[in-house]
């Protein structure tokens, strides 16, 4: 009853179904643009990605497989209540890959540098759509997250660090500096899609109301906007009068007036 309550609720799985369609969006910007065009990204995808460029073992099977270590890894070291999204997220993930790599069997876009900047793009915001869900996609996250608990280095730094690593390594496989080139490319386009989707939608405004019916909108910004919201006690400097002012937090995109309440408000 109590896993029922905490997980089958309509926030938990409404959380999990953008995830999934996050991670839809990363396998197709893998398996349609990436892949075909023999670009390795950073990640537990880029290893698996050598991987298949190597031996043809399966993308969706060699990522199940690194990240239940890893994961297993996770668990011991930093706990049981390691992330139950993650878990979600590897295994749905790799099953996107089992079955896109089956349908997808030719390249989407002929040319190189188009396929990077569109694999970047979509896969960039894949896993933004995952982060803003409080969601993780496995891999090099796990490994940052156990090496900081050990040593004071920036979980960013340690996954800089061997994502420049994977992609170099697949100049072992196509020994061509372009292909090493693409993938940074398709990496810095990756990073700048996850924060323009990830951090531009987590930005906060403050914002201050001021009206005689603080009353009715304080109740109706709790019933129906679900938002917390401070009584301040204000003054006019000009005419003197006492008046009650509203403050409250919220995230940038809700601070945009909605047409539907001009219209209902009249």
């Amino acid at each position: 009853m109590i896993f029922i309550k905490k997980y089958l609720n309509y926030k938990t799985i409404r959380a999990h179904l953008i995830i999934t369609f996050g991670l839809l969006l990363t396998a197709v910007a893998w398996t349609a643009f990436l892949i075909p065009a023999k670009i390795t990204g950073g990640g537990i995808t880029g290893v698996s990605t050598l991987i298949f460029y190597a031996s043809g073992f399966p993308l969706g099977i060699s990522y199940l497989i690194i990240n239940s270590i890893l994961i297993l890894f996770a668990i011991k070291i930093l706990g049981r209540d390691f992330g139950v999204k993650t878990v979600f997220s590897v295994i749905v993930m790799s099953a996107l890959f089992s079955v896109l790599q089956q349908y997808i069997t030719k390249p989407i876009v002929n040319d190189t540098f188009l396929s990077t900047v569109l694999g970047g793009i979509l896969g960039g915001a894949g896993i933004g759509i995952v982060f803003s869900q409080g969601g993780s996609t496995g891999g090099t996250d796990i490994v940052a997250m156990i090496i900081n608990k050990y040593r004071n280095i920036s979980p960013g730094r340690i996954i800089l660090y061997i994502d420049v690593f994977i992609i170099a390594s697949s100049y072992l496989i196509f020994q061509s500096i372009e292909k090493i080139v693409y993938g940074y490319v398709a990496m810095g386009i990756t990073s700048y899609t996850i924060d323009l989707l990830f951090t531009g939608s987590k930005q906060s405004v403050q914002i201050f109301i001021f009206s005689k019916k603080y009353n009715e909108i304080a109740e109706r910004i709790g019933k129906e906007v679900q938002r917390g919201v401070t009584i301040i006690d204000g003054k006019g400097w000009y005419t003197g009068e006492q008046t009650k002012i509203l403050f409250g937090n919220g995230k940038k995109t809700r601070s945009q007036p909605n047409f539907q309440d001009y219209k209902r408000n009249g």
